[in-house]
């Protein structure tokens, strides 16, 4: 056993990419929190989707050099989250209905500008699928500093954040800043999927954004426990998935997710079992 789980640590990419994975795990269970409680889902993968053109200019202009991918990718998402909150603000429209017009123009956009790169295939395809193995010390060291910097301003904000959550009437009338913060959300959630891009891809980023803080909500409603349960069950998950992929050959962040996944489809049936087992409560006397 003590052979199994340090040969793969043998390889100073494996270290990295385990580093990297249980960041990613982490901060997105922790913002994804909010996503699920909001019922934000399609905001994130949207917003996952929303950041390609973002990617094909900085491929564009850089050249394909990683650190300069990543800040265009990270000005583009928060340019989209923000955007959508403005349309969907600023007109009468549905926030669904704002997503759909940002996600389908400018995920349009980035197909345009991928298809002028004749090879584009290898270089980008990384951000599409991910690449945790091929996460660098640059790499590692952006997504410590701002999956930091999210951590702690979700904690700082905690209870502000919290009200806005469960009742947003209640944080208006508690005089709350709620448009501020709820733009601030946005942009943290954007930050989030960015730094998690390289790790486990646009194509995946839903999953690991979502699965492990439903997986969560199913054991608890307390906010503090539900985001202690979901960094627990997505770092757990980030570890498992590695060595799944190291051991069987398959790609890493599919193995991230399909291992957070799993998770979920236990814990689901668990409660589910739990719930046809338990005794109905007695009857109540005559009065």
């Amino acid at each position: 056993m003590l052979e199994f789980l340090s040969t793969p640590l043998a390889y100073p990419f494996m270290v990295r990419g385990l580093i990297a994975a249980l960041i990613v795990g982490v901060v997105c269970a922790v913002v994804g929190t909010y996503v699920v409680l909001r019922g934000m889902a399609f905001f994130g993968d949207a917003l996952a989707h929303t950041i390609l053109p973002g990617i094909a200019g900085g491929y564009l202009i850089s050249g394909g050099d990683r650190g300069a991918l990543f800040w265009w990718a990270l000005a583009t998402a928060i340019a989209s989250a923000l955007g959508i909150g403005a349309i969907s603000r600023g007109t009468k429209l549905r926030e669904d209905t704002a997503i759909g017009i940002v996600f389908a123009g400018m995920f349009a956009l980035g197909i345009a500008m991928i298809s002028t790169v004749g090879s584009y295939s290898v270089d980008l395809t990384h951000f599409l699928f991910g690449d945790v193995l091929g996460v660098s010390a640059g790499d590692l060291a952006r997504s410590a500093v701002f999956g930091g910097a999210i951590l702690l301003t979700i904690v700082l904000l905690y209870k502000e954040f919290m009200v806005l959550a469960f009742d947003p009437v209640l944080a208006q009338t508690l005089r709350l800043p709620v448009q501020p913060l709820e733009y601030l959300l946005l942009a943290l959630i954007a930050v989030a999927i960015v730094v998690s891009i390289q790790t486990v891809g646009v194509a995946l980023m839903l999953a690991v954004l979502v699965t492990p803080a439903a997986t969560a909500s199913l054991l608890t409603r307390r906010l503090h426990w539900m985001m202690l349960i979901a960094a627990l069950i997505a770092a757990l998950s980030a570890v498992a998935g590695l060595y799944l992929s190291y051991y069987l050959g398959i790609a890493s962040g599919a193995a991230i997710v399909l291992t957070c996944t799993a998770a979920f489809l236990v814990t689901w049936g668990l409660t589910r079992l739990r719930a046809a087992t338990r005794p109905a409560p007695a009857p109540e006397p005559a009065a």
